[in-house]
């Protein structure tokens, strides 16, 4: 290390504050955090990307530093999808700090990691309080049991107001209306559960049965229409 000519010519004052850095909650304790390897917990972040036409939900279950467990959730672009299959491949095994500073190649990926950094150096993570942290695979449970991200699309217009797309249900199959045309429910189908059940042999139609479901008033309606074609 290299002193400057000033710094070498003064006269040495001891140091007499003890001011260590402070604790963060860390996975039901709390931690003196200094090193990468101080840092664990599982927590969530979301990152946009520059033209804002795309969003990132990333999630990670960290240990000693480590990422053990990734899932990367994108909305809004086609091309976030590679994006984000490229970034389960690169972010797993690498130290949070490592992963800050590698391309993950989408912009909205890249500012959800920056995020979520953020967030559990502080000590902010979903598992601050949990003792021992959550066991790797935790991320797939917020899939549920057909291992799909929780997606919402509505549109709506003055002219003809709100259409109802996808629900954290499912695909919206029916909207339901009253006498005054205002929604009281909505018909769904789990793409997840129905591409389970014709999995395991059953037939489609039957399958797209099973899978259906109803939301709401659905049996006062009035009438029901097609979402996406009325």
């Amino acid at each position: 290390m290299l002193y400057s000519h000033e710094v070498q010519h003064m006269c040495k004052v001891a140091k007499g504050a003890k001011h260590p850095c402070a604790p963060i909650p860390q996975e039901g304790k709390w931690t003196h955090a200094k090193e990468i390897r101080d840092i664990s917990g599982f927590t969530h972040g979301v990152g946009w990307c520059a033209p804002q036409q795309g969003a990132c939900k990333l999630s990670l279950n960290i240990k000693e530093g480590i990422i053990e467990e990734a899932l990367v959730e994108t909305i809004g672009c086609s091309g976030m999808t590679h994006s984000a299959a490229m970034a389960a491949e690169i972010l797993s095994g690498k130290t949070i700090l490592e992963a800050l500073n590698t391309d993950l190649v989408c912009d909205a990926i890249n500012t959800a990691m920056r995020e979520l950094f953020l967030q559990i150096v502080y000590g902010r993570s979903q598992s601050a309080f949990s003792e021992d942290g959550l066991p790797v695979g935790a991320g797939l449970e917020d899939l549920g049991k057909g291992l799909r991200s929780q997606i919402g699309t509505m549109y709506g217009t003055v002219a003809k107001g709100p259409r109802y797309l996808e629900m954290a249900e499912g695909y919206v199959t029916k909207i339901a209306l009253d006498s005054d045309d205002e929604v009281i429910g909505y018909e769904f189908v789990n793409l997840g559960k129905m591409m389970e059940f014709v999995a395991k042999g059953t037939d489609a139609n039957e399958a797209l049965k099973k899978a259906s479901g109803k939301y709401g008033r659905v049996a006062d309606a009035v009438k029901l229409i097609d979402p996406r074609k009325e």
